[in-house]
């Protein structure tokens, strides 16, 4: 077991860690328990009763946060013609089609979200060993495979979170920053909490959401009550 620091035994004993906690406790909780020396991350982590290996349960979504994420997100789009245009007017830090995708080819990824368009995603499709490892690629279940490229670019960059559940049926994501508001943060939760909800697949059996924690960058984790999340 990895030894923590001072900081962290201190934090992790104002958490009980026999206590399912309510939303709005464990919010309150994160805050007081996060130590970083920055504007730490505040992080939702998932176990769910599915399975990821069967199609219809690779559950993968986005949604816009209502508080945004706190975090200034780099997007590119690939997209051409009026496409290219809107993107651009919706503030993409970078558009472009074939001189894009050779650029991304030589080594450029300071961006933090990829756009494209339908018809450009058989050149971006050149750049799946690249961008597919980061989980970079554009899809149409997260909204970012679109011919909206203004709709889409506005929505990333108002606090759009993507969330997907992993190997292990589990799901990790960001909810805002610790200096938000313990109403900001518990309003993108039950947002996100929401569309997990709306996102459950009619073959997943048992009880859906197995186990829920919020924690702050490098902070204690702070179980929620899953019963609770899904009344």
């Amino acid at each position: 077991m990895p030894k923590h620091g001072k900081k962290y035994v201190e934090a992790a004993k104002k958490v009980d860690s026999s206590k399912l906690y309510s939303v709005e406790e464990a919010i309150k909780l994160v805050k007081e328990t996060s130590y970083a020396n920055f504007d730490a991350s505040v992080e939702v982590s998932y176990n769910l009763s599915v399975d990821p290996k069967q199609a219809d349960q690779q559950i993968r979504g986005s949604i816009v946060l209502p508080n945004g994420t706190g975090k200034s997100v780099k997007v590119i789009v690939f997209a051409e013609g009026p496409q290219a245009e809107a993107a651009k007017a919706a503030g993409a830090d970078e558009v472009g089609s074939d001189e894009l995708v050779e650029k991304v080819q030589n080594g450029y990824l300071d961006f933090d979200v990829v756009i494209a368009t339908p018809m450009m995603m058989a050149k971006v499709g050149r750049l799946g060993r690249i961008l597919g490892p980061k989980g970079l690629m554009p899809n149409p279940k997260t909204g970012t495979v679109t011919m909206d490229t203004e709709k889409a670019v506005k929505n990333v960059k108002a606090g759009q979170v993507e969330y997907r559940v992993d190997r292990q049926a589990s799901i990790h994501t960001a909810i805002g920053k610790v200096s938000f508001t313990e109403e900001q943060l518990t309003e993108n939760f039950k947002a996100l909490q929401n569309a997990i909800l709306r996102a459950k697949p009619a073959s997943a059996k048992g009880q859906y959401i197995k186990s829920c924690a919020v924690a702050a960058t490098f902070g204690p984790g702070i179980k929620l009550d899953p019963i609770a999340l899904m009344a």
